[in-house]
């Protein structure tokens, strides 16, 4: 009794000074985080070998509760534990939220009695699953973020307060992390960052849709590196990070695995940085290359380190990610021992030689 007592002070004693589960991988490579939103059965058709973590996307909140609430989301989750059979270290986390899927958070996360009940309900399902951690995708705490969804600036506070909780309730073996956006306002306003990182085991940075469905200029909406055009990019992300001493191994730098097409673009600097209207979104494994496809022209921006593609017949201008530019942005994770590199999302890849190739392949040299 008196040796589980002495335990017991301990665990609690880490728990209060807010030493998180250590963020290593089982090689201590870079860890390589897939985002998961598909269908039971498609993850079968993928290299979870290449893996370390897969994050299923999205549980719910009802009802103060994280839910999974039809069958085939409880399908898709356990398929995503069964491929530990292929790959014995793969961490399969579950998640809250994505954009448009966090309506009721800066409520249900403002009181208390609301963190506690959210955090009963993750352990609960995690321990249901046989899930290794949890992810928090709040788009966004304290900002604006999707149309409607209420935010106000104590959602800064209690953020901290629910990373705090759940890392309590969860213990230290249990992997906690968020997805936080890219972008300035975002890193400036949204999270106590050296707070919550004392409990976080690693940051996703969706250094990603920095150009995005609301914008009305043409840019690259993943890069790596700022260019005097555009301020936002992974590199500046991870600089006002490690600037404000968060340290480079909990922090992960984010990949898309998509593009963002935009039109009404006027033949001026190859189309970049130019007036104009978002279209659509498409998947990175329909745009391997469009080079002579009815006009469109490759560019590759080597500054950003970003590709893009122009059609000056039809006015439409693309930014993407390519084998190239994730080559180089897995190198920058190696060069700034960053903890790793995620990705939105699986399924948009190519099953065979795609973008994860591209990744693992510089991983590997």
């Amino acid at each position: 009794m008196k040796k589980n007592s002495c335990r017991f002070i301990l665990q609690l004693l880490i728990l209060t000074i807010g030493v998180p589960v250590i963020a290593q991988t089982s090689t201590n490579k870079p860890a390589v985080i897939a985002y998961y939103f598909g269908s039971p059965t498609l993850i079968d058709s993928f290299d979870v070998t290449s893996l370390t973590h897969i994050i299923f996307s999205f549980g719910h909140l009802k009802n103060g509760k994280l839910t999974i609430n039809n069958a085939r989301d409880t399908l898709t989750i356990q398929n995503l534990i069964a491929q530990k059979s292929r790959n014995s270290s793969l961490k399969v986390m579950l998640s809250l939220g994505g954009w448009g899927g966090c309506k009721d958070c800066s409520d249900a996360f403002s009181t208390k009695k609301g963190r506690k009940l959210f955090a009963g309900s993750v352990q609960d399902l995690m321990e249901f699953f046989r899930a290794d951690g949890i992810d928090i995708d709040w788009e966004y705490p304290a900002i604006a973020g999707y149309p409607g969804h209420e935010y106000k600036r104590q959602d800064k506070v209690n953020f901290t307060r629910l990373i705090r909780k759940l890392r309590k309730k969860l213990g230290s073996d249990k992997i906690i992390s968020f997805a936080a956006g890219g972008f300035s306002d975002f890193l400036d306003q949204s999270i106590e960052w050296k707070k919550v990182m004392k409990y976080a085991s690693f940051v996703n940075l969706m250094t990603y849709d920095l150009v995005n469905g609301n914008s009305v200029l043409t840019g690259h909406h993943t890069p790596l590196y700022s260019t005097p055009d555009q301020k936002e990019s992974g590199d500046n992300a991870v600089s006002y990070l490690l600037a404000a001493g968060i340290p480079p191994g909990k922090l992960v730098i984010g990949a898309a695995f998509y593009g963002r097409l935009f039109d009404s673009v006027q033949n001026l600097n190859n189309g970049l940085y130019q007036p104009a209207r978002f279209k659509s979104y498409i998947p990175g494994k329909f745009i391997p290359d469009l080079t002579g496809n009815g006009g469109y022209v490759y560019f590759w921006d080597d500054i950003a380190k970003a590709p893009y593609y122009y059609n000056p017949a039809t006015q439409s201008f693309l930014t993407f990610e390519n084998t190239q530019s994730l080559s180089l942005k897995t190198r920058y994770v190696i060069d700034r021992k960053l903890f790793g590199i995620m990705f939105w999302q699986l399924t948009e890849d190519q099953q065979q030689d795609g973008l994860l190739k591209a990744i693992t392949d510089t991983l590997n040299q």
